[in-house]
Parts: structure tokens; C-alpha cells; sequence
């Protein structure tokens, strides 16, 4: 429909199976960095979006299943 995934307020978190769909691979390389420069020790929301699998495997795939 072309509409994106929004991360307002915890919607993010309800559609991140979406995201590597919609970002890809570099897309999430980025927020991963971005989110690592403001938390290098993983003490903010840790596990929400990103866990320490590689970036193809931080979110999942429409169905659950991990990349």
C-alpha cells in the first residue's frame, strides 16, 4: 500500500518483523550504529529491537521466523 513502519510509542516493536523488508540490510546496519553510539553498553531497552544476532537476524521475517 505504500506505507512504511512507524516506531512511534512502541508501534515498532508490533511491526518489526517489517523492517529489514522495508530497510534492508544497510538499514538496519545504520540504526544498529546509531544505536550503539548512544548505548555502547546495550543498557537501553536491551533485546527491544536489536539482540545480538547478526543484522539479517535482529528482526524477523514476516511469519516470526528469524532470518
Amino acid at each position: 500500500m505504500g506505507g512504511t513502519v512507524s516506531g512511534e510509542h512502541g508501534i515498532g516493536t508490533a511491526k518489526k518483523e517489517y523492517l529489514l523488508r522495508q530497510l534492508g540490510e544497510g538499514g538496519i546496519g545504520v540504526m544498529r550504529r546509531i544505536k550503539d553510539a548512544f548505548d555502547p553498553s546495550g543498557r537501553l531497552n536491551p533485546g527491544k529491537i536489536f539482540s545480538d544476532k547478526p543484522i539479517a537476524s535482529a528482526v524477523r521475517r514476516s511469519g516470526g521466523q528469524d532470518v
